[in-house]
């Protein structure tokens, strides 16, 4: 294969391989979220996580109430400021996500070549051959020979924690279903995805709304994960609500992308985002595994010439309870780099995993090593084409930066900008190099206060 075609840098000497890596002040550019939780709520374990390289934190509400994140998030306040290590802090939306309802809390056995009935009525207890669900609407949305899959929130995907079921039968509200295979449901939370299939819930729900009124308000949020994006539609609807709350008006909104739906809408979704994150857990439920990277492939290089951020999922799962990962996931974290992704996304990792601290160095680290050989030339001209003539002012003045940059072998670039527009399109060139952003904000006054508006804002 032509160089040219490359995003490596050719040729790698074999023996620089072996040669130790040099500490730099930024370990790496890719950025790297954090799911905070049981395991990595603690003052001790997010400093660590900071310093191990996390600048997003991610607070699901899928599980939890706003109490338990709000101490998480104080926590998290605390480590900042004793690390002097800033970072961002993602809510993460529970959308129309369908959940098993085990109100004791006792793990549940389920054989391979039984059968497991699905039911909506929550008073039931959940066993081996009953399952209560939280969705009424389920005998409506399958069929026979449909496929569901159940397992712990955040699943690994293992064959002995989480399940396949096949719909053999619907009666009434009631879905009966062969299991695929043996597997023990254990864990705070199971939840349940059907493939392929539209389930009539909306995407922002009601819970959702209060919790981004008050405790998304409350926290001035930088980032909303809006879960099971399936339309552009969706982000428009968030976006209008966050506008409506005025004190997260500057909050971004990024799409989840998890099923079928939104990888159909997914031109339409990005031209409406602020980024994207591909959600591999539940989207490799709906895809084939073999189509799974071609999705990646196509959605992050969309992602790159857009000029917005594209994160991915579901990378070291089974760092949940080892120290190091399989050489397959350190590929795959280096692969996500090359292939342009901007940041890595740790959920069970991070949230319920033994080794929190050390799972974000070691991808850290291996997003470090694939920096070094992205062929930023390459990828420079590459955008530049796609931009095409005649290109904007701000564009071409963005463009033109990073080129200088590259030229010069600059250490870093530094851009004076009001809202953060250029300096995330300048980003989009993908520089070498940090960017600094140095925010000078607009002040205007209505007589009765003054105020700075731009990328933040104060009033006095």
């Amino acid at each position: 294969m032509p160089t040219n075609n490359l995003l490596l840098e050719e040729p790698i000497r074999m023996v620089s391989i072996l040669e130790p890596s040099k500490p730099t002040f930024f370990p790496a550019m890719a950025k790297i979220v954090g799911t905070l939780g049981p395991k990595s709520r603690s003052v001790d374990i997010i400093s660590g996580c900071l310093k191990a390289g996390m600048s997003v934190a991610r607070f699901d509400f899928s599980w939890g109430d706003t109490e338990y994140h709000q101490e998480t998030l104080d926590n998290l306040k605390t480590a900042v400021k004793n690390t002097k290590k800033l970072c961002a802090v993602m809510l993460d939306t529970v959308g129309p996500e369908l959940q098993v309802v085990n109100k004791t809390d006792r793990p549940i056995s389920l054989e391979a070549d039984t059968l497991v009935v699905l039911t909506p009525d929550q008073e039931k207890e959940a066993s081996s051959n009953l399952l209560p669900i939280n969705f009424s609407g389920l005998s409506k949305a399958v069929k026979k020979g449909d496929t569901i899959f159940i397992g712990q929130y955040l699943f690994t995907g293992s064959e002995t924690t989480s399940v396949w079921l096949e719909v053999t039968e619907v009666t009434g509200e009631d879905v009966v279903c062969l299991i695929k295979n043996s597997a023990t449901l254990s864990g705070q939370l199971y939840t349940l995805h059907v493939s392929q299939i539209h389930i009539d819930l909306p995407t922002l729900t009601e819970k959702d709304k209060e919790v981004i009124s008050t405790w998304g308000v409350n926290n001035n949020i930088d980032f909303l994960s809006l879960s099971y994006t399936r339309h552009a539609e969706d982000i428009r609807h968030a976006r209008n609500f966050l506008s409506k709350l005025g004190d997260l008006n500057q909050t971004q909104v990024f799409a989840k992308i998890e099923n079928v739906e939104g990888l159909n809408h997914f031109d339409e979704i990005l031209r409406e985002a602020d980024g994207i994150i591909l959600s591999r857990g539940n989207l490799g439920i709906d895809l084939p595994p073999e189509k799974v990277f071609l999705f990646q492939k196509a959605a992050v290089y969309k992602c790159n010439m857009a000029g917005k951020p594209a994160v991915v999922t579901r990378v070291v799962d089974s760092m949940t309870d080892n120290l190091r990962p399989t050489r397959a996931e350190a590929t795959d974290v280096a692969n996500a780099i090359l292939d342009g992704s901007d940041a890595i996304l740790l959920g069970a990792e991070t949230l319920r995993g033994l080794y929190p601290v050390e799972t974000i160095s070691t991808v850290g680290k291996i997003c470090a090593e694939a920096e070094k050989v992205f062929n930023h030339d390459f990828y420079f001209k590459k955008a530049v084409k796609h931009v095409g003539e005649p290109m904007t002012h701000l564009e071409s003045i963005a463009s033109s930066a990073v080129r200088a940059a590259i030229k010069v072998k600059a250490s870093v670039i530094i851009c004076f900008t009001s809202s953060g527009r250029a300096a995330r399109l300048i980003a989009k060139y993908r520089p070498a190099m940090p960017v600094i952003s140095v925010v000078i904000p607009r002040l205007k006054t209505n007589q009765l206060r003054w105020t700075f508006t731009g990328a933040f804002e104060v009033f006095f």
